[in-house]
């Protein structure tokens, strides 16, 4: 029987099998958000573990920012997490925008990560 899968896990699926075909080792930044908050990831996909991570639900992004839920804290979040992949000696990146549109949050996001140093 045949899996049926939402028209999100369908788009979600595509994005992540061209990042497969291109990504040539390197990690990938995934970006996950709702609608009250955001979170990203780099994650090595060739051993599988999560080399950093940040959200907006950390105290010190709760006690600095208003909402999680806009451009400005996506922005911070994507600053936080380049800061820690350069601690984990990570600099080249696949932005995994995961079925999103590059717009809005997941824009500002990979910004803040240019910004701070990532390479995608």
């Amino acid at each position: 029987m045949a899996k049926h899968l939402s028209p999100t896990d369908r788009r979600k699926a595509r994005v992540r099998r061209g990042l497969a075909t291109n990504a040539g080792g390197r990690p990938r930044l995934s970006v996950f958000r709702s609608s009250a908050q955001i979170y990203a990831q780099i994650i090595d996909d060739s051993k599988g573990v999560t080399v950093a991570a940040a959200c907006s639900l950390e105290k010190a992004m709760r006690e600095e920012l208003k909402t999680g839920a806009n451009v400005e804290a996506a922005k911070k979040i994507g600053l936080a997490i380049a800061e820690r992949a350069k601690a984990a000696g990570v600099t080249q990146v696949v932005f995994d925008r995961g079925g999103y549109l590059f717009h809005g949050r997941v824009k500002a996001l990979a910004e803040g990560a240019r910004e701070g140093g990532l390479d995608f």
